[in-house]
């Protein structure tokens, strides 16, 4: 038994929303390869299609039929085709010619990852009564599949490589966002350079914010002009007058006055929490908490943001480097200043045996 395995695995959705089963698809194409390992992490490459942490899996009973509604419940309050900047193509001047005729609509995806908290790097413990579902929230285009993938590596024992902390300039905005991955910042310089120190060839990075810090979160997703500054921004700033203003055509109600939007806006979500608990016969006091981070919680933190992200890292040439999909980024969201206009990083280095 080798210390390691590797897989990656490609799938062609039916569907711009689908659950795909990975286990299964392990099984079918590979057989026992993975079977031996007693952990799986799971990669996913893209910025609209991820896995559900294991905790939050747990609180949902690892059920598809109750993460499909909790995802679900946040698709409902991110509608697509709603006037997103992201998806007015025609002024998205990063985009040749050719990848405009190209480019999907698909920010609704994009805000709907980041607010249900879906994550690019995941660790499972490998239990066959334990689904792992890779989430695709835009899985076609034009009715045709998109081709996706993913990466499992099995193992048996995660062997600490040390820590350090990481000072992360930001700006004096109370809302913004700071892409880690930038070349300017040099963070992924820092983090490769640290793999090799340390002798890490497969394993993990795991990033998280300092533990006094709470106006700020983290994901992987793409860091393009109009998701970051304007949509995401216009979320941040209050999700439920964003939802109002988005979803104007859902509520089919013109002349509504904003303050009767608003209502219609917090209905649509109880309504759709309140079907989740009586049809699926789930756990109410995880829907219950789901639904006071949006009715409660000040309204930068109405989203499910994570406070840490994992980076895989796999072997290349013999050098450990950190695994990252062409289109995905690191990303840190603050929703409020920090002090000395920087957040501190708290990093560990995790090898695998």
């Amino acid at each position: 038994m080798g210390t390691t395995s590797e897989i990656t695995l490609e799938f062609k959705p039916k569907s711009r929303f689908e659950m795909i089963p990975v286990r299964d698809h392990l099984a079918e194409q590979f057989g026992s390869l993975l079977a031996e390992f007693q952990q799986h992490i799971y990669y996913s490459y893209h910025t609209t299609a991820g896995y559900i942490d294991p905790l939050t899996a747990t609180r949902l009973n690892h059920s598809s039929a109750s993460i499909k509604a909790y995802v679900e419940s946040f698709q409902k309050l991110f509608p697509p085709e709603a006037g997103y900047q992201h998806d007015r193509i025609e002024i998205r001047n990063e985009l040749t010619p050719t990848e405009k005729l190209n480019e999907p609509k698909n920010c609704d995806a994009h805000l709907t990852y980041i607010g249900c908290g879906l994550r690019n790097c995941v660790t499972y413990p490998n239990r066959q009564d334990m689904p792992v579902y890779f989430v695709d929230l835009d899985g076609t285009i034009k009715g045709k599949s998109r081709s996706r993938k993913t990466t499992v590596i099995g193992y048996n024992y995660e062997e600490p490589q040390g820590a350090c902390r990481l000072v992360v300039p930001v700006s004096s905005h109370s809302i913004d966002t700071v892409n880690l991955r930038s070349p300017e910042l040099g963070l992924f310089d820092t983090l490769n350079e640290e793999l090799r120190k340390r002798g890490v060839r497969h394993g993990r990075i795991d990033l998280r914010l300092d533990r006094n810090d709470k106006f700020a979160g983290l994901t992987v997703n793409e860091f393009e002009t109009m998701l970051m500054k304007h949509d995401l921004h216009e979320v941040l700033r209050d999700p439920l007058r964003f939802v109002a203003e988005k979803g104007k055509h859902v509520f089919q109600r013109p002349g509504l006055v904003f303050s009767k939007l608003r209502g219609y806006a917090k209905y649509d979500l109880v309504r759709v929490v309140q079907a989740a608990i009586d049809e699926l016969g789930l756990k109410e006091s995880f829907f219950e908490e789901a639904l006071y981070f949006f009715m409660a919680y000040p309204a930068s933190r109405r989203l499910k943001m994570k406070r840490s992200l994992s980076l895989l890292v796999s072997e290349k040439d013999g050098i450990g480097r950190i695994v990252q999909g062409k289109y995905q980024s690191p990303i840190m969201i603050q929703w409020n200043r920090a002090a000395r206009d920087r957040r501190i990083l708290d990093v560990s280095f995790t090898s695998f045996r």
